[in-house]
């Protein structure tokens, strides 16, 4: 409808007669002009009309959430501040020499950007088989064409990797933001594995580019059975967060300077050890579990705000992996690899084999009684 309206606005005005010799010039002079959410910007227009008189210059935009407008003779100036998605959409300068008139139609995009980039697994392990996802949060757009996620190995593209899929979806707490996650099948790493990877996430717009990126280590070999604990930690602007020369950083919303982590710890449980996940930061987030060796579905979970539990039986005899964890709003995650320490088979199968054993002891005693009785007879 808004496109709709905007045609209509242009064809209106180009309707109106021309202005000769003079020239309208609007700053920047891109058609599209990107700000991030919650950001500010500035756009100008100015004409001038050689012996034509005083030129007259207004914006005009299609809805209420013009902006702030300040017009003198021959310019005028549209302040955009505390930008939020419903601002983006089509702003129109006219201008008038005389009976004259001229325009130019800017489209401003409100993006969203925040460098808030978590991956899955926390840590890889040299010489496995493995699949890893890069997930970008309270984004938008979210089309690829606009935000691209990828694997690097010593700043390059890592070779080799296969795509698996793209997965976009609304966040819980903002469903005009989104969250896009991308995985890929990992190629043999070589020897000596590198020491990490990173995920790396790139928005691309009119006149502006902006990178950031999440380490990704590499576990040359699992020295113990102990627990590794290790946290997805949102890469700081000044290590993971890259833009061209000139262009405006992103402006994340609810930003803080010190994010709010979860945490995994453990502690002995009747028949193996139970995992909890929890989050020292208040009422107004959620921790949740979100993958573990097999599927979350061979595990007992159990959830309470802040705090996520889970059980690990021993005589389940589940495959060693990562467990991983994450907290909402946010996206931030805690991974804890582990190695079942003792696996018991299933207790009908360990009572059907003792009994097959007894079976077989008295067999071999009746049938041992049999041939004495059968000597003595002779």
């Amino acid at each position: 409808m808004e496109r709709g309206l905007a045609l209509l606005l242009a064809l209106l005005l180009g309707l109106l007669p021309r202005g000769r010799g003079a020239r309208l010039e609007v700053q920047p002079p891109e058609p599209v002009v990107a700000v991030a959410l919650g950001g500010s910007r500035q756009l100008i227009c100015r004409l001038a009309c050689p012996g034509r008189g005083t030129a007259s210059v207004q914006w005009r935009g299609l809805d209420t959430s013009l902006g702030a407008v300040q017009s003198d003779a021959g310019s005028s100036v549209l302040w955009v501040r505390n930008a939020s998605l419903s601002t983006g959409g089509t702003r129109v300068c006219v201008g008038s020499c005389g009976n004259h008139t001229l325009q130019q139609t800017v489209q401003l995009l409100v993006f969203a950007f925040p460098n808030q980039l978590t991956v899955s697994p926390a840590a890889l392990v040299a010489g496995w088989d493995q699949e890893v996802a890069c997930t970008a949060h309270n984004v938008t757009p979210s089309d690829p064409e606009a935000l691209s996620l990828s694997l690097l190995l010593d700043g390059e593209d890592l070779e080799g990797l296969r795509v698996l899929g793209r997965e976009v979806e609304a966040e819980p707490q903002d469903d005009l933001l989104f969250r896009v996650t991308e995985s890929w099948q990992l190629p043999p790493l070589g020897t000596p594995a590198p020491p990490t990877l990173h995920c790396q996430a790139t928005m691309r717009l009119p006149s502006l580019e902006l990178s950031h990126q999440q380490p990704i280590p590499v576990l040359h070999s699992l020295t113990s059975l102990a627990a590794s604990v290790m946290t997805s930690p949102e890469a700081t602007p000044e290590e993971g967060s890259t833009s061209t020369p000139g262009s405006p950083g992103p402006q994340p919303r609810n930003s803080s300077a010190s994010p709010c982590r979860p945490e995994i710890h453990q502690s002995p449980a009747p028949g193996g050890l139970e995992l909890l996940c929890e989050a020292a930061c208040g009422s107004a987030v959620a921790v949740r579990w979100t993958d573990a060796p097999g599927g979350l579905a061979a595990y007992e979970t159990r959830e309470a705000g802040a705090r996520a539990w889970l059980s690990v039986l021993w005589a389940s005899c589940n495959p060693e992996g990562w467990f991983q964890c994450r907290l909402d709003p946010g996206g931030q995650t805690a991974s804890q690899y582990l190695v079942p320490e003792i696996c018991f088979p299933p207790a009908s199968a360990a009572l059907w084999t003792g009994s097959l054993v007894l079976g077989l002891l008295l067999l071999v005693f009746l049938t041992h009684r049999l041939w004495k009785c059968c000597q003595t007879d002779r």
